[in-house]
């Protein structure tokens, strides 16, 4: 009998609305919607949070991106901005002495146009007893907003005016916040923000002044690309570009590590899917052998009952996926209505690419993991119908593992994983897989011996394992890896967080000092120690450049990176006979008094990631240009610098007593308490020449971002941890017909409703004991590969992992009791008839 596409696909639909009605595919068509859902909420809520913690990042600048320099932006550079139709604000920052009746004060100014800020907002108090308000516009022309430390240091009070080089400008507002301070370390001197158009009336900046120009820019994400890339090409020695992640080197980690953190939670909702469609579709597959085999009776041909279940699953999965994606859809905005507070409310919708994304998820993992057990029913023999000991041929398993392993290496393609990220995981889930499944089959050989005196329901219980050791192997496994999939989540949520919360550590340097003379040295170290409760050490300073590597000119080898950075600058070198706090040595070993340099050369010490991009290793040469000086050096060792911790950090350290000959300066770093506003002004006029630098702007501003990351990821790991508990009822729920009828066929035989319980709940209980037990072991090996290679955070045992087993078996146990409840509440006689 040959029937058309269009009767196959009516008398498909027919067959899936009475299996609805019948309850036989809610399992299948409910694992791929939640699935779905979550995959969409994850993808629109990761897409739209980057873009949020970007725009957040630009916070740092007031712009997207920053053209800065000793000089103003060219014509030829702002033209190409125009063109793009991006909006600009331009700034000049410089310092001066202002002076009122009785008294005057060195101040950093910056003065800026109408467009200031073109990101973030500007905050300002009225005095000091009103609230802190946001502010609509920069100062008008003929005012000035100054910090509060400038009102202390001259007595002023808001309205009263001062003198900036030859003009009058009046005090109107205390500044509290600029969203780019941070971004400029400016001294330690009051800061005042004034209009540009006031500028040329001060005749502060004359030629040769030292100021610095700063271009802002902003607009759409192509736009600020096209415009970087057309510049690079007309910047002056004197320029560098900014943005909001190449800007800060806090931030830019902070960043990565959320964005490491939502790829993985994408990834574990993939895996998570794929396990319950995977259950779901072989249950879907097995209740069909008798109907496949009808279908071949009745004259229908193998491709054409194989036709039939993959409309069937065709039209699940297109319901599943377009109700799961719009729910997903609705779950995101939910989530950012939670989050008005931190994540800009102008935020673009992320368009329908999440949505498709997580459309084109379900589907292809629907394809990827039904298509092994659906191509077993077209192998259905006909004599099935007389015989329901004869069962399909089996697919070669290396056909099924190779499709899922190709499904998921797709749908990881489509959202664009890290792959170091995906090979990590994957990696240390096969393996652990691998090793565990034949340790598991053993152990239930073992368990076999070790409860043969058990009592019977504890015996019959795992008589139900043993009975298909196979099939429980594989449950064990589909459970294993859906609690370890939860536990990693929770336990990298925890990691991370501690990460970044030590990133900030308490009483974290807040001020640099720099320029240090010898002749200060004593007296300013005993100053800022009555200040300060942390400090770190004081560095001798020399700039330098370098000039070859390994006996090449620089000009003459084509670097990128931070080899091209260090390369095109003078470098900030030290020495020092101790390796710096939370310096970590790579290659080499530290210097040791016993071995001395070679002739004519200095041992150095330089950071991993400049040594990797210039190609250098321990042993390698580099030459220096130091006042005037060649210095030839040798790479004593490498090192991993952490550039979290507001420490002096250097790229290039030398051996001790190598340039003692050359003048230098000190810097160092310290922390004092807020409320010292006084002493730290005496402290700036006590050491005029001494450059004190302030950055507990962007101490603040960093702690805003974390905050924001921190809340995110407490979102995610809800509804990853949410979709996981579905899907585990999903996995659950696919093998609970077989339990129930062997639970009345128990009934049957004479067992009574308590033992069907203990029974039950000892099978259960087993089951979830050894799932746990593979996810702690899984967990935990998966977790020491991430660490080390992509969340670059210390890995070490977790102790609290050893509670996943007890935790399995109670979880499990508790759904596989309340799950086979029909089992003791019903019939037997019915349940063996509805068999």
């Amino acid at each position: 009998m040959k029937l058309s596409l269009n009767k196959l696909a009516s008398l498909a639909l027919r067959q899936v609305i009475r299996d609805i009605k019948a309850g036989e595919l809610r399992v299948l068509f409910f694992a791929l919607m939640i699935a779905v859902i979550s995959s969409t909420a994850i993808s629109y809520f990761s897409t739209r949070l980057q873009v949020s913690m970007e725009t957040r990042a630009g916070d740092f600048l007031a712009a997207d991106l920053v053209i800065r320099g000793t000089s103003p932006a060219s014509p030829e550079q702002i033209d190409i901005g125009e063109k793009l139709h991006l909006k600009q604000a331009k700034t000049i920052s410089f310092s001066t002495v202002v002076i009122n009746e009785e008294d005057m004060q060195l101040v950093s100014i910056k003065a800026v146009d109408h467009n200031y800020p073109l990101r973030g907002q500007l905050k300002y108090k009225e005095n000091n007893e009103s609230p802190e308000q946001f502010a609509l516009k920069a100062p008008a022309e003929g005012e000035a907003w100054a910090e509060n430390r400038l009102f202390v240091a001259l007595n002023l009070k808001p309205g009263d005016t001062i003198s900036i080089g030859n003009a009058k400008i009046r005090l109107t507002k205390i500044l509290t916040y600029e969203p780019d301070r941070a971004i400029d370390f400016y001294t330690l001197n009051p800061h005042i923000l004034m209009n540009i158009a006031d500028l040329p009336k001060t005749n502060a900046i004359q030629a040769g002044s030292r100021a610095s120009y700063r271009q802002l820019w902003a607009g759409t994400t192509n736009a600020i690309t096209q415009y970087k890339a057309a510049i690079e090409k007309t910047l002056a020695p004197n320029q560098k570009i900014l943005t909001g992640k190449d800007g800060n080197i806090q931030l830019n980690n902070t960043l990565n590590k959320g964005e490491n953190y939502l790829n993985l939670a994408s990834l574990v909702a993939i895996l998570l899917a794929s396990v319950a469609v995977a259950l779901s579709a072989n249950q879907f597959a097995t209740k069909r052998f008798d109907s496949s085999a009808m279908l071949r009776c009745l004259g229908l041909s193998r491709n054409q009952v194989l036709s039939v279940y993959t409309l069937q699953l065709a039209y699940i999965g297109l319901m599943a996926t377009i109700i799961g994606a719009f729910i997903g859809w609705l779950v995101q905005i939910g989530l950012f209505k939670l989050l008005s507070g931190l994540v800009n409310d102008t935020l673009p919708s992320g368009g329908v690419k999440p949505a498709l994304a997580g459309i084109m998820t379900g589907l292809i993992t629907l394809a990827g993991f039904a298509i092994p057990p659906l191509a077993s029913l077209g192998n259905t023999p006909p004599i099935r119908v007389l015989r329901q000991d004869i069962f399909p041929t089996p697919i070669h398993s290396w056909f099924i593992y190779g499709l899922s392993l190709l499904t998921l290496s797709i749908i990881m393609w489509r959202l664009s994983l890290d792959i170091k990220l995906t090979l990590s995981l994957m990696g240390g889930g096969i393996i652990a897989t691998l090793i565990l499944g034949s340790l598991l089959f053993l152990s239930l050989k073992g368990l076999r011996k070790l409860l043969a005196k058990a009592p019977l329901p504890w015996r019959l219980g795992l008589g139900q394992l043993l009975r298909n050791p196979i099939r429980a192997i594989g449950q064990i496994l589909a459970f294993g890896i859906i609690l370890m999939a939860m536990s990693m989540i929770v336990l990298l949520r925890g990691e991370l967080l501690d990460t970044w919360q030590k990133q900030l550590p308490e009483k974290a340097p807040n001020f640099f000092a720099m320029n240090i003379s010898e002749t200060e040295l004593s007296n300013f170290k005993e100053s800022v120690a009555k200040l300060s409760d942390n400090m770190a050490p004081y560095y001798p300073i020399i700039t330098g450049r370098l000039v070859a590597v390994k006996g090449t000119p620089i000009n003459e080898l084509a670097l990128k990176g931070r080899g091209e950075n260090a390369t095109q600058r003078d470098l900030n070198l030290t020495w020092s006979d101790q390796l710096p706090n939370e310096n970590k040595i790579i290659q080499g070993q530290w210097w040791q008094k016993d071995k001395p340099s070679p002739e004519d050369r200095i041992n150095i010490s330089i950071e991993e990631e400049l040594a990797n991009s210039l190609g250098v290793t321990v042993g390698d040469e580099l030459t220096f240009v130091i006042s005037g000086v060649v210095y030839k050096t040798i790479v004593h060792n490498t090192r991993k610098i952490n550039w979290d911790n507001f420490q002096p950090n250097f790229f290039v350290i030398f051996e001790p007593n190598s340039l003692n000959k050359i003048p230098t300066t000190y810097l160092t770093s310290f922390h004092i308490p807020q409320g010292n506003d006084k002493e730290i002004i005496q402290l700036a006029k006590n050491f005029p020449t001494i450059t004190l630098l302030d950055i507990d702007g962007l101490l603040k501003q960093l702690n805003q971002i974390l905050g924001q990351v921190t809340i995110a990821v407490e979102y995610i790991l809800f509804f990853v941890l949410l979709a996981g508990i579905t899907v585990l009822l999903a996995g659950l729920q696919s093998t609970l017909d077989g339990r129930i009828r062997q639970g009345a066929l128990l009934r049957a035989l004479g067992a009574n409703r308590r033992l069907l319980k203990q029974t039950q709940l000892a099978e259960f209980s087993l089951l979830g004991f050894m799932s746990g037990l593979l996810a702690a072991i899984g967990c935990e090996s998966i977790s020491a590969q991430l660490y080390h290679y992509v969340l670059d955070i210390p890995w070490f045992f977790h102790p609290n992992l050893l509670t996943l087993p007890f935790i399995g078996a109670i979880l499990i146990g508790s759904i596989g009791i309340w799950g086979t409840r029909r089992t003791i509440n019903t019939s037997p006689l019915h349940i063996l008839r509805e068999g």
